[in-house]
């Protein structure tokens, strides 16, 4: 019998990728834990600054060159779509749930215990992403890559490196408690965060399962585990949470004790889905493994502390002003809870954007290997041009309602006092949802270095702008707009960056007419928003919409938005998409 070929697999690589990643590509889920405002195993991040909890921050995906292969066939072609359908639902879901958690962490802990407990998840979530991120790339490119009889050996082969990284990476992380603490101003964390070093041992063995499923194509079961892990852990975090306040000890650390439960349930699951492998010497070698998972975990790295350096910061600045002030260290925590919230809602554009680099950019990857410049001209316009009206669209009701916003979802604590941190931090983070997509159509254009190095210099003007701005504020919720003007303008100043180098890469970004027609339009329509009362939770959706409404007249009243658009859409996500 003639072993079978190596298998194809096509997914979207993670914001600043590099060269490994494009060639082996796959249907990728969100990071487990993360802001984005993510949480980042399946990147991420769901919608706070990890999205949905603090520690899971998306990445931003680009897209991997389409590899030269037999036409696929018209089950395969079924297969696959129900799986990147089931992906996509565990996606949303996953979100969903990270939102509920951020909803109930305040109301269980007050907005002091939400800023802690923030604290320890931003911090574990930072090393989590990327321990996920290589973990469920790089096995999934090692079972991707072999013969169908090899997969288990190759399986077997990759999963004992990513056991032995796990358990370097969480005692380490544990030794490192300590001095991530005190770098916050938070000493009273130390003993949680050592805690969720457990949960970095877990998913460093998760994360390499759902590789297997994922390079094995069985999508559907590897989103079953996503949205059952999603729902276990949002419950087991706030029952903890509830007894832990219940016995009289700390919230905190029960919310933490209730994350490392969740994680230790859904290993053992997934391994019987997966096994162990067999023995053997199929897949990449060690050396091999090694190489391929060093720069995705650079990149990994310089994106998460992105996502997070701005929290950490206004953290030790706030610890640093009470101690200043003799004020307790529930004062800070409060205002970083407040924080949190504010970024919970400002990460929505980012993560609602990547769709727009799943569908648009594999297209460009496929012109850019055809050598059609003209083709990669168009569709690097037309990408860039959507994700500007998009992030428009979605940032002017979050900040022209700021206030409102916050208030239909969390206490009075929060909403009263983050309604400006908000106005602010949401335009900031339009401009990194579109730095995400110039940074995603670069790497699809195999310029995975300057993407990188434009992530490594956004966090460097992130920490600069905020190491001038924030401590010189007066202590309480002008700290907060400090950092998110800070964070805002660094962001901006990098997604122009990226701009310039997307041109010389593809030959085009955005006309200046449109980027001026969205500004003038965002502009509008938060002047509106900031005027509308406060009418009730519900009608906040309906004044909501309304901000939108007038947002969109104003690009159809410039002419920025017409017929021609409508087709482009139906181009984009119907029958071009298809044929990409």
């Amino acid at each position: 019998m003639c072993s079978a070929a190596p298998r194809e697999i096509a997914r979207p690589a993670c914001f600043c990728d590099n060269p490994a990643v494009q060639r082996a590509a796959v249907p990728f889920p969100p990071p487990p834990d993360a802001p984005a405002p993510s949480d980042p195993p399946h990147s991420a991040p769901d919608p706070s600054r990890t999205a949905a909890d603090p520690t899971q921050a998306a990445p931003a995906p680009a897209a991997s060159s389409p590899s030269p292969s037999a036409p696929t066939s018209p089950a395969t072609a079924r297969s696959a779509g129900r799986g990147g359908l089931a992906i996509a639902g565990a996606k949303v879901s996953f979100i969903l749930f990270g939102f509920v958690q951020q909803l109930i962490l305040p109301r269980l802990l007050g907005t002091d215990g939400y800023g802690a407990v923030s604290v320890v998840l931003a911090g574990v979530g930072v090393v989590n992403n990327v321990i996920v991120a290589t973990g469920i790339q790089g096995v999934s490119r090692a079972v991707s890559s072999v013969a169908e009889e090899d997969v288990a050996a190759a399986f077997r082969r990759t999963l004992a490196l990513h056991a032995v990284l796990a358990v370097v990476v969480s005692a380490g992380f544990a030794l490192l408690a300590g001095a991530i603490a005190d770098f916050s101003e938070a000493p009273h964390v130390a003993g949680p965060l050592r805690l969720a070093a457990a949960v970095v041992l877990l998913y460093g063995l998760y994360a390499p399962l759902v590789g297997a499923l994922n390079g094995q194509r069985r999508f559907v079961t590897q989103a079953a585990f996503d949205v059952g892990y999603g729902a276990l852990r949002t419950a087991s975090i706030a029952g903890f949470a509830f007894l832990f306040l219940r016995a009289g000890q700390s919230g905190v650390l029960g919310a933490i004790a209730g994350f490392v439960a969740a994680a230790t349930v859904i290993v053992p699951l997934a391994l019987t889905r997966t096994g162990l492998g067999r023995r053997g010497s199929a897949g990449p070698s060690i050396r091999e493994h090694a190489a391929f998972l060093l720069p995705l975990a650079v990149s990994q790295t310089f994106l998460n502390l992105l996502l997070q350096t701005d929290f950490f910061l206004l953290r030790r600045f706030l610890g640093q002003a009470t101690s200043g002030l003799a004020l307790g260290a529930n004062a800070a925590d409060d205002l970083i809870g407040v924080y949190r919230g504010a970024q919970l809602f400002a990460f929505l554009p980012y993560q609602l954007l990547l769709s727009v680099t799943f569908i648009l950019f594999p297209m460009l990857a496929r012109a850019h290997a055809e050598n059609d410049r003209a083709a990669v001209r168009r569709y690097a316009m037309t990408g860039v041009r959507l994700s500007f009206l998009l992030t428009g669209l979605l940032c002017a009701p979050i900040s022209g309602l700021a206030p409102h916003v916050l208030r239909f979802a969390f206490p009075v604590e929060i909403w009263s006092r983050g309604g400006d941190t908000l106005r602010v931090l949401s335009l900031g983070m339009g401009a990194f949802a579109v730095l995400g997509v110039a940074s995603a159509a670069l790497t699809s254009l195999h310029r995975e270095r300057a993407a990188a190095a434009l992530t490594a210099a956004t966090v460097l003007l992130v920490a600069t702008g905020c190491s001038i701005a924030v401590p010189r504020a007066a202590f309480g919720p002008d700290m907060l707009v400090r950092s998110a003007v800070a964070t805002s303008l660094a962001l901006a100043t990098a997604a122009v960056a990226g701009g310039v180098l997307l041109h010389r890469a593809a030959g085009g970004f955005v006309p200046a007419r449109t980027a001026l027609r969205v500004g003038a339009a965002l502009l509008a329509a938060i002047a509106v928003g900031a005027q509308l009362p406060w009418l009730g939770k519900i009608a906040v959706l309906g004044e909501a919409i309304l901000v939108a409404l007038v947002y969109l007249a104003v690009l159809v009243a410039t002419r920025e938005v017409g017929r021609e658009d409508l087709a482009a859409l139906k181009q984009a996500f119907g029958r071009g998409a298809r044929r990409a």
